[in-house]
């Protein structure tokens, strides 16, 4: 994730990170460009046509179908901040968990267990540090897929790793209430939070698994394509060369958004705006470290 000054106007206009869409787009905003410029230069200097109504038509086409697309990247583009929203938000809750385990775990376990304490001091982090992993495995985003990828026939037969930690935990909890160091009422106690990392697992692979619609990304996309591509015959005489970066400039603009939207639906990735879960792993370690030293 990219930590920025929101406030300082120079760097966010003039300076190009690697995961500005200016970059990716590049090839497609010269492929636009040179269309344009084909297309002006057909109607205007190689036919010799005139505008008439027809033209006007497809100018007042572009004007109500701007609408259309807009509403549909805001939608667009809603919907994904939602989804990394909601990711930070899990997150946020399991850090805030596994503080509150560990603190419950400190005044619960006498001073003296030192096996129990840093068994729960090597797993509470451990969680996080498998389930950053987890979300990233190509393995995981497949899981619903309803077609089985050939180069993965073992793709529902591999371990689950949070399962597996969190299961310890719940087991080592049982051990301790049958050998009387911990009673009934402080299993009750803790079992919120023991509870709560499968549900954060289970939340962040309800994302990870569940991409936005494949029909609904497609048609955005050629949506935007055929938009564009119509859009030179309709200003090429009102706007003559000008046609040219206005068209490659509109597509600048609309593409980004979809790109913008494509890179944050999925918070789990390595991409630079997704989530940092190895960071908040790390962080986590140090807080759990540091209640149960």
């Amino acid at each position: 994730m990219i930590l920025y000054n929101p406030k300082d106007w120079f760097v966010a206009i003039f300076r190009f990170h690697k995961s500005d869409t200016f970059r990716a787009l590049l090839p497609l905003l010269i492929f636009v460009g040179l269309y344009s410029w084909g297309v002006v230069h057909l109607e205007k200097d190689l036919l010799h046509w005139t505008e008439t109504s027809k033209v006007k038509n497809i100018t007042v086409m572009h004007t109500l179908l701007g609408f259309a697309i807009s509403m549909l990247l805001v939608f667009r583009t809603n919907t994904a901040y939602d989804r990394w929203w909601e990711g930070r938000k899990l997150w946020g809750s399991l850090v805030n968990n596994s503080r509150n385990l560990a603190l419950k775990i400190n005044a619960i376990l006498p001073k003296e267990d030192l096996t129990s304490r840093a068994f729960f001091r090597q797993a509470i982090p451990l969680f996080a540090i498998v389930l950053s992993r987890h979300l990233l495995k190509e393995t995981t985003q497949f899981q619903l897929d309803e077609k089985p990828h050939p180069d993965m026939p073992d793709l529902n037969k591999g371990h689950h790793l949070p399962n597996k930690v969190a299961g310890s935990m719940y087991t080592k909890t049982q051990q301790l209430y049958a050998q009387g160091t911990i009673t009934g009422e402080q299993l009750l106690f803790i079992n919120a939070e023991l509870q709560s990392f499968t549900d954060v697992c289970g939340a962040c692979e309800r994302i990870k698994n569940t991409p936005i619609p494949f029909s609904y990304s497609t048609f955005i996309k050629k949506f935007i394509f055929i938009y564009v591509l119509t859009m030179p015959f309709g200003f090429a005489f009102t706007l003559g060369l000008y046609t040219i970066p206005v068209t490659t400039f509109l597509f600048y603009v609309l593409a980004s958004l979809e790109l913008i939207a494509e890179e944050i639906e999925d918070p789990f990735g390595n991409d630079s705006n997704d989530l940092p879960m190895r960071r908040i792993a790390e962080n986590i370690k140090g807080n759990i470290q540091e209640i149960l030293h």
